[in-house]
């Protein structure tokens, strides 16, 4: 048995996110989905995501352009472009502790996903930072993800997982993946492991340094 909480990322998609949330609906499965803000700016893909939190998901920030780690992001205005604006988006959607997930370029954890003034704004703002600690790939390897998922979840007590809402393909195995998770005893959460959110509503509960770069301290006056 495990415990197991699902995230979807990259979303939300007028194709992909509606079938997403029917399947999941019908397994009465609570998750986040973490939004681009781009995407949200159109209003087809912004009533979706309304969809998402009236049948009880919760709705987070995933950076508005989605194109480089915000570790690697030069621009001053970084957090004020990429965060701020999708989080006026979200709106009303938002929920209390203002679910924040930067993009990890592969979903890799490390001094990419953030950067200093980054990391003033989301306490600042009482963002919550949620990362994750399963990456089957879905998106690059959309017939497979399967099997590496479910041994993903077997090797932790509690797994986040992230999947995508885009239209690769991979979600047309979304159902075999929870058949299989809830046979080998899943207890599913909508609630996010302690240790993938370093920062909660403002404040910094578990070391970050391993997710901030240096990029700002390097800058020329």
């Amino acid at each position: 048995m495990f415990d197991l909480t699902l995230s979807f990322d990259n979303g939300p998609d007028p194709e992909v996110t509606p079938y997403v949330l029917d399947i999941i609906g019908k397994r009465d499965i609570q998750t986040t989905f973490f939004v681009i803000g781009e995407k949200l700016a159109d209003p087809e893909r912004h009533r979706l995501s309304a969809r998402a939190q009236r049948e009880g998901h919760w709705i987070g920030n995933h950076t508005y352009t989605h194109s480089e780690p915000l570790g690697r992001m030069r621009d001053p205005r970084a957090a004020e472009q990429e965060i701020a604006r999708t989080q006026d988006l979200i709106g009303d959607l938002a929920h209390p502790q203002r679910w924040f997930r930067p993009f990890g370029g592969g979903g890799i954890l490390d001094d990419r996903l953030l950067k200093r003034s980054v990391v003033d704004h989301l306490l600042a703002g009482g963002y919550s930072c949620v990362l994750w600690n399963a990456i089957p790939h879905d998106w690059d390897d959309p017939d497979k993800w399967v099997d590496r998922a479910l041994a993903q979840c077997r090797a932790q007590a509690w797994t986040l997982i992230v999947l995508h809402d885009l239209p690769t393909g991979a979600m047309r195995h979304l159902e075999t993946f929870l058949d299989r998770a809830s046979d080998a005893g899943a207890r599913f959460h909508q609630e996010f492991p302690p240790d993938c959110v370093p920062i909660r509503s403002g404040e910094i509960k578990l070391p970050i340094e391993p997710y901030v770069s240096t990029i700002e301290e390097n800058v020329a006056p």
